[in-house]
């Protein structure tokens, strides 16, 4: 079973690493998880004018791997096999290309993640995600 888990450095996301490691150890297949860190850069269009793109790059990969940090160490102190993936986008947009393109099975994420009002406004990633998913998604709380 390939298991897409897309990690945003909150809580609710370590929940759902939480429950990946449990989950591959439960299953008799094997499982390969593929952890997704993604940033929606559209916040930085000022910051483009005067910083160069490169230093962008290092700024949002740097912010990628420590929002990817807690999820690795649970699934490497499970011994559950991974990979990972950093994009940089519109958030639900990313999740749903790479799940379609590298054809996932299930798509396990938090609830919640880190944007707390603006999901009251905008809609929030979890909802976009499982609206516009092919395949199954499990939200964890």
């Amino acid at each position: 079973m390939k298991i897409l888990l897309p990690v945003d450095g909150s809580k609710s996301s370590l929940n759902a690493a939480k429950y990946v490691a449990k989950l591959s150890k439960d299953l008799r297949s094997k499982c390969t998880v593929t952890l997704i860190s993604v940033h929606d850069d559209i916040g930085l269009g000022h910051v483009k004018q005067f910083v160069a793109n490169s230093v962008i790059d290092d700024y949002l990969r740097e912010v990628s791997e420590k929002d990817l940090k807690g999820a690795q160490k649970t699934l490497d102190t499970a011994g559950v096999k991974h990979s990972m993936v950093i994009k940089r986008g519109h958030i639900a947009s990313e999740i749903i290309t790479l799940a379609n393109k590298e054809k996932f099975d299930l798509i396990v994420m938090g609830s919640k993640g880190r944007s707390g009002i603006v999901d009251a406004i905008m809609g929030s990633v979890a909802q976009k995600v499982s609206n516009a998913a092919k395949q199954p998604v499990l939200l964890v709380k």
